[in-house]
């Protein structure tokens, strides 16, 4: 089968917003009583629908992120060179994608392969072989704690942070504190679904971005 390719319009996004939002499932009461789980596996069934996301989550990236990073960060001693066709910004670039257990998985990979980078998980405790670092934090039903291989990311990396939601913002936080105890820096924090009532991009300590807000 062919690969898919768009470019993403206003009206694309706009259209697309809509309906990423009514393909999302919603489970009252998941995994524990008085959370409302945000299910965003439904709309990876549909080919055209996950492709439109990536898109619009790249072109962020290409457009809005980049041209404002500082040229004066020294570039890392692993850096990957952009894909072919990439457009370049000197200096400026990402050079890591970190995605978060479990959904981060799922489009971080492809995000950092349209960027020309490397991606690097963050785990839960034990799932990761080797030297790790560790950080704890506070989900909406319990403590966890999250790891990262020590080794994973080039000193100085410039790194985009990926998770399917934001609510209150421990576990994307904790996955930055990871980023800085290798010696990096996240530059964005990226998300498709928010939940602002929650206030959790406030506990990041870089800027975040999101496509869709529910209550």
């Amino acid at each position: 089968m062919p690969m898919l390719s768009f470019s993403v319009t206003d009206a694309d996004s706009r259209n697309y917003l809509r309906t990423l939002r009514t393909r999302s499932g919603f489970y009252d009461d998941y995994p524990k009583k008085g959370i409302r789980f945000c299910d965003i596996l439904p709309v990876l069934r549909d080919p055209l629908a996950f492709e439109l996301l990536i898109t619009n989550i790249v072109s962020h990236i290409f457009t809005h992120t980049i041209p404002t990073l500082d040229d004066a960060i020294p570039a890392p001693a692993q850096s990957t060179p952009l894909e072919p066709g990439a457009k370049s910004y000197g200096n400026r670039k990402i050079d890591a994608v970190v995605g978060l257990d479990a959904r981060g998985f799922l489009l971080g990979p492809i995000i950092a392969q349209r960027l020309g980078c490397g991606f690097v998980p963050v785990r839960k405790v034990g799932k990761l072989p080797g030297e790790c670092v560790q950080a704890s934090y506070m989900k909406e039903y319990g403590e966890d704690v999250f790891e990262m291989q020590k080794d994973a990311l080039a000193p100085n990396s410039r790194v985009i942070v990926i998770d399917d939601l934001i609510a209150t913002g421990g576990s994307a936080k904790a996955a930055g504190e990871l980023v800085t105890k290798c010696g990096s820096k996240v530059v964005e924090y990226v998300f498709v679904v928010a939940i602002p009532f929650l206030k959790g991009a406030q506990q990041l300590d870089a800027p975040s971005y999101h496509l869709v807000e529910v209550d």
